[in-house]
C-alpha cells in the first residue's frame, strides 16, 4: 500500500494550517476592533470560501494561478513557473478553504475578550505586541486552538479545490482524498476502503480533540 497520499495530506494540511493560523489570526483581530459597517463587509468577504462549493473556490483560484490567469500567466512567462497541478497548489487551495474556520474561531475569541485586561495592560506600560501575544493570547487560546484543528480537518479532507488545481498524479499531488475518488473509478474498492478508514479514524481524532477543547474551556469558565 503506497502511503504518499498519506504524506501529502497531512504535509499539505501542516502547512496551510500554519499559513491560516497567522492570517486568520491577523485578520480577526483587526477586524474585530473595526466600524460595524467595515467589519460586516469583511466579514462577508473573507468568509465566503465557507459558503461557496469548494469546486467554486477551484474555478476561482484557476482564474488567478493557472498559465493563463490572471496572476499564473506572468508567473509561467517570465519564471516559467506553473503553479497548477503542483503539490503546493494544493496548499493554496486548501489554505483558501480553509482559512474562514480559522478567522470565524479567533474573531469570536477575540471579541469574548475581557477588554479590562487589555486597559491594566496598557496603565501599566505594556507595549501592545507584550499585551497581545502575554495577555490575549493566552487568555483565548481554547478558541484559537479549536480554530487551529478545524482548520486543520478541513484541510485534511479537502477535496473539489484541491482537485481543480492539482488534481491526481500519483507519487506527486495525490491525496487521501482524490486517491478515493481515483480508487472508486478504477473500481478498487478494497484499497478504497482502507483509505476511507484511515480517514475516519483521522477525523474522529479531531473532532475528540475538538470537544476536549470545548470542555477544558468550560471548566475554565
Amino acid at each position: 500500500m503506497d502511503l504518499f497520499p498519506l504524506y501529502n495530506s497531512l504535509r499539505i494540511a501542516l502547512i496551510s494550517t500554519l499559513i491560516t493560523f497567522f492570517l486568520g489570526i491577523f485578520a480577526a483581530y483587526y477586524i474585530a476592533k473595526a466600524p460595524r459597517l467595515l467589519k460586516g463587509v469583511l466579514d462577508c468577504v473573507l468568509t465566503l470560501p465557507m459558503v461557496l462549493p469548494p469546486t467554486v473556490v477551484g474555478f476561482f483560484l484557476l482564474i488567478i494561478i493557472s498559465p493563463n490567469g490572471i496572476i499564473g500567466k506572468y508567473l509561467f512567462e517570465w519564471y516559467n513557473l506553473r503553479i497548477t497541478m503542483t503539490w503546493y497548489a494544493a496548499i493554496l487551495s486548501t489554505s483558501v478553504v480553509a482559512f474562514p474556520l480559522m478567522y470565524r474561531t479567533a474573531r469570536g475569541a477575540f471579541e469574548s475578550f475581557d477588554k479590562n485586561l487589555l486597559y491594566a495592560g496598557q496603565t501599566l506600560g505594556l507595549s501592545n505586541t507584550y499585551i497581545f501575544w502575554k495577555i490575549i493570547m493566552p487568555t483565548c487560546k481554547q478558541g484559537i486552538l479549536a480554530g487551529v484543528v478545524l482548520s486543520f480537518a478541513r484541510g485534511l479532507g479537502e477535496y473539489g479545490a484541491t482537485s481543480m488545481v492539482a488534481g491526481y498524479t500519483p507519487n506527486r499531488t495525490a491525496t487521501i482524498s482524490t486517491t478515493v475518488y481515483q480508487l472508486w473509478r478504477e473500481s478498487n474498492d478494497a484499497l478504497a476502503y482502507k483509505w476511507v478508514l484511515i480517514n475516519l479514524f483521522i477525523s474522529l481524532s479531531v473532532l475528540l480533540a475538538v470537544n476536549l477543547l470545548e470542555k477544558n474551556h468550560k471548566r475554565g469558565n
